[in-house]
């Protein structure tokens, strides 16, 4: 009976992380192709006066514009980070970190895609950014999910929430 019980507990986890994922991935995805339709062709759009406009900038690199050199190094690392989550997801300890991997994982796929499927070629995309504020970088709905979980994982770092349970030891 308590194997059972743990055997709900991982699908529940799991549900709840490829359940964000697939959220974060598809409304990025849909903001993006309504940013390309509706801000490409145009100036900045205000919508609360300077403190928050619609900026449509194409971005090759990271944030701040990092690293817009390396688009295929950023590219072979979130494919890495990707890789690094599955395989550790069977062993995630709490619905708080299946969350805070999923806001990655589905950040990573946002931005992927972009930089898969978009100019100037695979692996070397440009991704779409379109959400300004004062100070801050252009950044899209990919990027706030990757820093929702940064600042979820230190909560839960905080509150000493492990992320994956020691192999050999019981969730």
């Amino acid at each position: 009976m308590q194997a059972e019980g743990r055997t709900a507990l991982k699908v529940r986890r799991w549900r709840t992380l490829f359940g964000v994922a697939w959220t974060v991935w598809i409304f990025d995805l849909a903001t993006k192709i309504w940013a390309v339709e509706n801000l490409s062709y145009r100036s900045n759009i205000k919508v609360i006066g300077e403190f928050f406009q619609l900026t449509y900038v194409r971005n090759p690199g990271a944030a701040f514009s990092f690293a817009s050199g390396a688009t295929v190094f950023l590219s072979l690392f979130s494919l890495s980070v990707m890789v690094v989550i599955l395989y550790y997801s069977p062993q995630i300890t709490s619905r708080g970190w299946a969350v805070v991997l999923g806001l990655v994982l589905g950040g990573i796929l946002g931005n992927m895609v972009d930089r898969i499927f978009r100019e100037p070629g695979v692996l070397r995309g440009h991704v779409i950014d379109w959400l300004q504020l004062p100070n801050w970088p252009v950044f899209n709905i990919a990027d706030m999910a990757i820093v929702s979980a940064a600042l979820i994982s230190m909560v839960l770092t905080a509150r000493n929430i492990p992320p994956i349970t020691k192999v050999g030891s019981q969730p």
